[in-house]
């Protein structure tokens, strides 16, 4: 009976995460930065976007949010678009404020992991779907409470808007591997979307899903 309760716990707990990898990969809303949907619902709303719900997914984008997002339209391209959609003329700067709505909290202890697993040797990417204005925020200094830029904490970010493609589709994984020259089976892949672990999975990456917000240090150990 012993035996099989230590069975049991040795499947309900992701064990040897870090096992045979030399490289991790992160998401970055949901997984390091701590993410608030309802918020940045409540400022599109409040801008004018009446139906932005159709719109922005807790872990996919559509319409014009996803061309921002797959790099189909700049980031002014896609104030006229929104405009033009909603029929009101929305400030710039009320449609920024949407899109950093997302933005919670950058958990300083997650900063602290990633420093640390640097210094042990892992190799660390950044692979998110993310847009320009997210990042024109994240790669200064205001993105963490030490005044470093969000790029400080990784060897190379991988951003959709920028690669021309989003997850979970096989391209923007298939050109961070051919890039990086990383071996799936030798890679860790954090991400809160499901369809983005499946295609990790199918690919041959080790993978685990977080939630938003979780502190998942204690996995990454070997």
């Amino acid at each position: 009976m012993r035996k099989f309760f230590l069975a049991m716990a040795e499947i309900s707990q992701p064990i040897g995460l870090l096992s045979g990898v030399k490289n991790i990969v992160f998401d970055l809303g949901g997984v390091i930065v701590t993410l608030d949907h309802d918020k940045a619902l409540r400022r599109f709303r409040e801008a004018g976007v009446d139906d932005v719900a159709e719109y922005l997914n807790p872990y996919h984008q559509n319409g014009i949010f996803l061309d921002l997002e797959a790099g189909n339209c700049t980031k002014e391209e896609f104030y006229v678009a929104l405009r033009k959609l909603t029929g009101k003329p929305i400030q710039d700067e009320a449609i920024d404020a949407g899109w950093l709505g997302f933005l919670k909290e950058v958990p300083i202890y997650k900063l602290k992991m990633l420093e640390d697993l640097h210094a042990q040797g892992y190799h660390l990417y950044l692979l998110s779907n993310t847009n320009p204005v997210v990042m024109e925020w994240a790669l200064t200094p205001a993105f963490s409470s030490e005044g470093k830029p969000l790029d400080a904490y990784f060897d190379k970010l991988y951003l959709s808007f920028q690669m021309k493609c989003v997850k979970p589709d096989d391209e923007i994984f298939l050109k961070m591997i051919d890039d990086s020259n990383m071996i799936p089976s030798e890679t860790l892949f954090i991400d809160d979307g499901v369809n983005n672990i499946a295609t990790a999975n199918r690919m041959g990456f080790k993978t685990y899903q977080a939630t938003n917000g979780e502190d998942f240090r204690h996995l990454l150990v070997l």
